[in-house]
């Protein structure tokens, strides 16, 4: 597929995600919610290249979601929480890098849900912080200064979780086409032969960590600010298991990937719970065990194939 029709994809898939949330508006909220999470999964897809999954990665989500909940009471702006909330998550993630990148494949993802869990702990644990499974309560955030609707905050909400899913999918794309993403699959196959060639694997899975763990604080900055409610669960290994679910259920071969795994995620949901209340989740087992057994490209690639089949007949 061709950069511009990449891009003229991307765009329409926005136009879409603008045209249902006017159609429907209670859509609005849970395409937001979907946008966020699917900023976190982009940042799977990356390790994915280099053949690791982080079963942890909520852990950056939710520290995310805590700083913006602690700032807001002092800085009560949008586009400054957001960058910073973000970029504290950057830094974590390259403490966290430093140490987890020495190990593979199970050790790897083992290594990142206990971290994630102990984060977990301490988040239920110091109530008088972080008032527990309670939760903390954000106030009112502003945009530029202004102080908005419930209406025009929800629409600020996703369009700003739409640019940064524009802007991110965009990054990732040119770093995966660049040396250093062309240095990730070689982790995957052959990482002897990457360091005969001179380039560290730690030093090229370290930047891919920390530019993974940046998307899942941003993913997690909007998730805060558009529940204003977060809560420890973010950070539980559950939470955790859903980015992985939606990495597996959108496919990892692009970036559309993620967003489209993550809305099919949120939208199976919503009506499961609401059709079946107390089976909805075996409903989402069914969903993904189909998927495993007869699109292992995940939803992008069966779309994929679809088309080629089109086009070839």
């Amino acid at each position: 597929m061709s950069r511009t029709t990449e891009i003229l994809l991307a765009l329409a898939a926005a136009a879409l995600v603008l045209l249902l949330a006017w159609a429907v508006p209670w859509l609005r909220f849970v395409l937001t919610i979907a946008l966020a999470k699917g900023l976190a999964v982009l940042g799977i897809l990356l390790l994915l290249r280099a053949g690791q999954v982080s079963f942890g990665h909520a852990l950056f989500l939710a520290f995310a979601a805590y700083a913006v909940a602690f700032g807001a009471s002092t800085i009560p702006e949008a586009l400054i929480l957001l960058p910073l909330a973000a970029i504290g998550a950057a830094l974590l993630g390259l403490v966290i890098g430093l140490f987890v990148v020495r190990y593979r494949e199970i050790f790897f993802g083992m290594l990142n849900l206990a971290l994630s869990m102990v984060f977990y702990s301490l988040l239920e644990k110091f109530y008088a912080i972080t008032h527990g499974t309670d939760g903390i309560r954000l106030p009112p955030i502003t945009f530029a200064g202004q102080t908005l609707g419930s209406e025009a905050q929800g629409w600020a909400m996703l369009v700003l979780a739409l640019v940064l899913a524009l802007g991110f999918g965009a990054l990732v794309r040119t770093y995966l086409a660049s040396p250093m993403g062309q240095a990730l699959a070689g982790i995957k196959t052959r990482e002897a032969r990457l360091e005969f060639m001179g380039a560290s694997g730690r030093s090229v899975l370290l930047a891919a960590y920390v530019l993974s763990a940046l998307m899942a604080g941003a993913g997690g900055a909007v998730l805060a600010m558009t529940s204003r409610h977060v809560t420890p669960a973010l950070a539980y290994w559950t939470a955790s298991g859903e980015l992985v679910f939606i990495a597996i259920l959108g496919g990892a071969g692009s970036v559309f990937g993620p967003f489209l795994g993550a809305v099919a995620y949120e939208l199976t949901r919503v009506y499961a719970a609401a059709l079946v209340a107390d089976a909805w989740q075996m409903i989402l087992g069914m969903v993904l065990l189909l998927v495993i057994l007869f699109a292992p490209g995940g939803l992008w690639g069966m779309g994929r194939a679809l088309l080629a089949r089109r086009r070839a007949a």
